[in-house]
Formats: structure tokens, C-alpha cells, sequence
């Protein structure tokens, strides 16, 4: 079958690791550095917006209203939902080369914007902060479906999914550099600027300088996007995309010769025919689009949704998850500075032990196991540790909070080395050249509005049972706990594993394998076919 291929993509697939590839995963790789940075170093600061914009006085220090709270953490989010759909789309029609300079743009004047909010009253100055992160967040959605097909784009078969995984594992990085970027920041402030805590001077518990901290952890973000801004548009546009959907196969042989370092003939009959083929011509509504991979959408859309309830919610809050376990002290015996310090401090361990290494063991073995292993593996281990937290609960925030400490980092451990990483990858493998980014896009973007679901409902659901407004965050409603809410967000994790039986293994196999293109004959349709397996070949 080799005689039908196109020379240039049988030069991509069997391409031994240069350092052009290691060159895309920096490249790729520090948008997502960014993108994460960006996307959870707001959950830092916000104990501090509160206490700096809503002091009122009383008992505890000043919160931030549960609608102010879940817009300031939550509208990045949609931002990210619609740059997604919308950058994926235009990846599909316009290249993915064309496209990928305007979201690192959004992204660096967005995360400067961010922390230059303006106005004299707390409404002005979260109106604009909501404004500039729902900005920033649509430039970062377009950096998923855009980063994952160029990678994949560019990638042999044999190595695909470690460098798809390794561009989202610069996630991992990405977190644990806001939790270092807060802890140097909040550490070199408190020592400056000393201040006694909120129980012994409520007002002068937050030093006038607070206002500094925040905006400078914000605006952190855009200095690593900057930095890779003239790399991105020095990259030539992916051969796949040129060849496949562009139909220029001259152009194709000669931007990848230049990168392969070997001579490449255009082969432009041949792309001429295989774009004319009427089996491989179906757009995204079209019958043969569902019959062939309507499952696989299916299946791509649902695990990431489930997948980002149950990742951001915990993500996101877990400065409310270890004050509710006494890991960090009350808010009411540190000044404001001290407790961004406390947060950061938490997470960065956090992501130490649990976030960064499950991205890496997913890089070295995802080639090896395959996707599908990894990602059953990774919602049948999360949904253990999440019933194993949930269930002895009192346990272990009476008696064992070390022990709490380390399960939870363990759910972040088979999170990252099983489904957040390969939700990631598989859209970019089992989707047609044309409709790659697109589809992408779609099943980033029902992960978004899982991570929705999970910032604006766990704010809501882990409040105190308790009808004693004391033992809640103030204005907000009883909810059912954090014990429940775990529960919950591990009964999410057990429809995951369930929903992971729809979506294919692509371990091993070209693009084009996978999607029947690349093919001048009928036995295109059936090989195919036989891609859509859910258990690894």
C-alpha cells in the first residue's frame, strides 16, 4: 500500500527524531506553559482580591461575593470554551501556521492587561480584570487545537503521542512556575513590608502594597509567551495541512526537505487525485462524517468534559480544600500577604509531587502502552483516591491531614499520567487533515465547559451543610460539603472510564492510517474501519 502514499508523508512517518522536533515542543510546549500559568495562577490571588477589595471588618477578612468569585475565576474559562471553537474552526480553514502568531498575541497583551485593571472601586476593578481574562482565555483556547495538530502534524508514528503528551506536559510547568513566581513575589512583599495578621489589626492586616502582589503574579504570564512569539512564525506550515487540505504538494516536499534535511519530490498528480476523492471529501454534518467518526467525537467530547469537572474543580480550589482540612491556617491568623505565601506554598507542593511527574511518565510510556491503557488506567485510579478522600473524610481531617495531603496528590498523579494528557493527544490523531483542528477544538471545548461546571458549581457544592452561617465562605447558600462534593467528583471520574470505551487506540499508526486519507484505492475505507478499535492493537 506504500505506492499510494504521498512521498512527503511517508518522509514525516518514517523520520527519525531530529532536533527540529524537540524545537516544535518548545515551541508549542510554551504556549501551553502559558495557557496554565495564566489559567490557574488566578486561584493565588483571589483570597488577596477579597481581603484588598472587600474588607468589611467583621470576624473574618474581607471575600470575595460568591458571583464576583466565580466570574473573576470562571470567565477565563469561557473565554477559553469560545477560542476554542472559533480558532479551530479558522486552524481548519485558513492553516495552522496563519493563525497560531494571533492567539500568542491575545495571550501576552491580555495577561499585561490583566494585572493593569483600572478603576477607583472594587466593581471597576474586577469588571475589568473578568473583561481581560475572558481576552486572555480566548487566546489560550486557541492554543490547544492549534498546538496538538501541529504537533501531531509534524511528529512520526513511532513517537507521536510522547511529543503530542511532552507539548501538554509544559502544562505541568506552567503551574508549578505560578506557585514560584507567587512564592518569590508574596515572600519578598511580607518580609518588605511587614503586617500583623487580621486577628490582631484587621485594618492594617493587608498592607497597602498587596495591591502589587497580585498584579505582578498576573502579569508574569506574558513574558514566557513573548519569548516564543518570533519562533512561532518562524515555523513553516505543516506538510499535512499544505498537501491535504491546501493542496499544494510542490510547497509541501520543499518546506518539509528544508526541515527533514532530505530531497522530497512534489507529487502533484497524485495530491490532485487523492483530494478529488469523494470518500474522503465529507464535512463535519455530513452521514459519512458520523457514520465514520461520529462514535469517536462522541467519545472525545464526553471523557474531556468529565474529565475537567472533576480536574479544574480540584485544580482550582484547593486553597478552600486545605483550609476546610486545617492544612493551612485560618485566614483570620495570617495578614493578606502571608496567606498568598501559605496558597502558593501548598500548590507548588502540589504540583511537585503529583502534577509534573504524572505529565512525564505519561511522555515516556504513552508509546509503549498506548492511549487507551492510559487513560482507563488514569479515571479507575482517580476515581479510587476520590472515594478513598471522600469516604473517610473526618478521618482524615481530624486525625491525618499528611495522609489527606498525599492521596489528593496521588488523584493529581493518575489525572495527568492518564486522562488529562490523552484527551489531549487522541483528537489530534483520529480526526481527517481538514477537520483535525476543528474537531480538536470541539472536544477541547466540552472540556472547558466541564471546567466550568466544576469552578462555578464547587464554589457552591463544597459549602457547610451546616445552616450556621459561620461555617460558611459569606453570601454563600448551604451546599452539601466537601465530603459530598468529592463523592460526587468520583462518581464523574467512574462515567469517565465508562465514556473511554468509545474512543479509539492510535498508538503506532500514521494519520492518514487512522483517517483512510492518504489512499488512492477502496481499501482506504476498510483499513479505517478497523482504526476505530477500542482495545489496543
Amino acid at each position: 500500500m506504500a505506492g499510494n502514499h504521498l512521498g512527503v508523508l511517508n518522509a514525516l512517518d518514517g523520520a527519525k527524531t531530529q532536533w527540529y522536533h524537540f524545537t516544535a515542543i518548545v515551541i508549542a510546549g510554551m504556549g501551553f506553559f502559558t495557557d496554565a500559568y495564566d489559567l490557574f495562577s488566578i486561584s493565588l490571588v483571589t483570597k488577596l482580591l477579597g481581603r484588598i477589595y472587600y474588607f468589611n471588618g467583621g470576624i473574618k477578612p474581607g471575600t470575595l461575593p460568591p458571583r464576583v468569585a466565580t466570574s473573576v475565576t470562571g470567565v477565563a474559562l469561557c473565554g477559553t470554551l469560545a477560542g476554542q471553537l472559533f480558532f479551530g474552526w479558522l486552524g481548519d480553514k485558513m492553516g495552522r501556521k496563519r493563525v497560531y502568531g494571533i492567539t500568542l498575541v491575545l495571550m501576552v497583551v491580555c495577561s499585561l492587561a490583566s494585572g493593569l485593571s483600572f478603576g477607583s472601586s472594587p466593581k471597576g476593578v474586577m469588571a475589568t480584570l473578568c473583561f481581560f481574562r475572558f481576552w486572555l482565555g480566548f487566546g489560550i483556547g486557541g492554543d490547544y487545537p492549534l498546538s496538538a495538530t501541529i504537533m501531531s502534524e509534524y511528529a512520526n508514528k513511532k513517537t507521536r503521542g510522547a511529543f503530542i503528551a511532552a507539548v501538554f506536559a509544559m502544562q505541568g510547568f506552567g503551574i508549578l512556575a505560578g506557585g514560584i513566581v507567587a512564592l518569590i513575589v508574596s515572600a519578598a512583599f511580607d518580609h518588605a513590608f511587614k503586617a500583623p495578621s487580621y486577628a490582631v489589626d484587621k485594618l492594617h492586616s493587608t498592607a497597602s502594597q498587596a495591591d502589587y502582589v497580585w498584579r505582578i503574579i498576573l502579569m508574569f504570564g506574558a513574558i514566557p509567551a513573548a519569548m516564543t512569539y518570533y519562533w512561532r512564525m518562524k515555523m513553516p506550515e505543516t506538510a499535512r495541512y499544505t498537501a491535504l487540505v491546501a493542496k499544494n504538494a510542490k510547497k509541501a516536499a520543499a518546506d518539509m526537505s528544508k526541515v527533514l534535511h532530505v530531497e522530497i519530490q512534489a507529487e502533484e498528480e497524485k495530491v490532485e487525485r487523492l483530494t478529488q476523492e469523494q470518500s474522503n471529501n465529507f464535512g463535519l454534518f455530513s452521514k459519512e462524517f458520523a457514520r465514520r467518526h461520529g462514535l469517536h467525537l462522541v467519545g472525545t467530547t464526553t471523557t474531556w468534559f468529565l474529565l475537567d469537572i472533576a480536574y479544574y474543580s480540584s485544580n482550582l480550589f484547593q486553597k478552600d480544600i486545605f483550609t476546610a482540612i486545617k492544612w493551612l491556617p485560618a485566614p483570620e491568623k495570617m495578614n493578606a500577604i502571608h496567606e498568598v505565601y501559605r496558597i502558593a506554598r501548598a500548590q507548588t507542593l502540589i504540583a511537585l509531587c503529583g502534577t509534573v511527574p504524572g505529565y512525564w511518565v505519561t511522555v515516556l510510556l504513552i508509546d509503549r502502552i498506548g492511549r487507551f491503557v492510559i487513560q482507563l488506567q488514569g479515571f479507575f485510579f482517580m476515581t479510587v483516591f476520590m472515594f478513598a478522600l471522600a469516604i473517610p473524610y473526618n478521618h482524615w481531617k481530624k486525625e491525618n491531614r499528611i495522609g489527606f495531603v498525599i492521596m489528593y496528590s496521588l488523584t493529581f498523579f493518575f489525572s495527568n499520567f492518564g486522562p488529562n494528557a490523552t484527551t489531549f493527544v487522541v483528537p489530534a490523531e483520529i480526526f481527517p487533515a481538514r477537520l483535525r483542528s476543528t474537531c480538536h477544538g470541539i472536544s477541547a471545548a466540552a472540556g472547558k465547559a466541564g471546567a466550568i461546571v466544576g469552578a462555578f458549581g464547587f464554589l457552591y457544592a463544597s459549602q457547610s451543610k451546616d445552616k450556621d452561617p459561620s461555617k460558611r465562605d459569606p453570601g454563600y447558600p448551604p451546599g452539601i460539603g466537601v465530603k459530598n462534593t468529592l463523592i460526587v467528583l468520583g462518581v464523574i471520574n467512574l462515567f469517565g472510564f465508562l465514556f473511554t470505551f468509545l474512543v479509539p487506540e492510535s498508538k503506532g499508526k500514521s494519520l492518514e492510517e487512522l483517517t483512510g486519507e492518504n489512499e488512492e484505492e477502496a481499501g482506504a475505507t476498510e483499513m479505517q474501519a478497523t482504526s476505530g478499535k477500542t482495545a489496543p492493537v
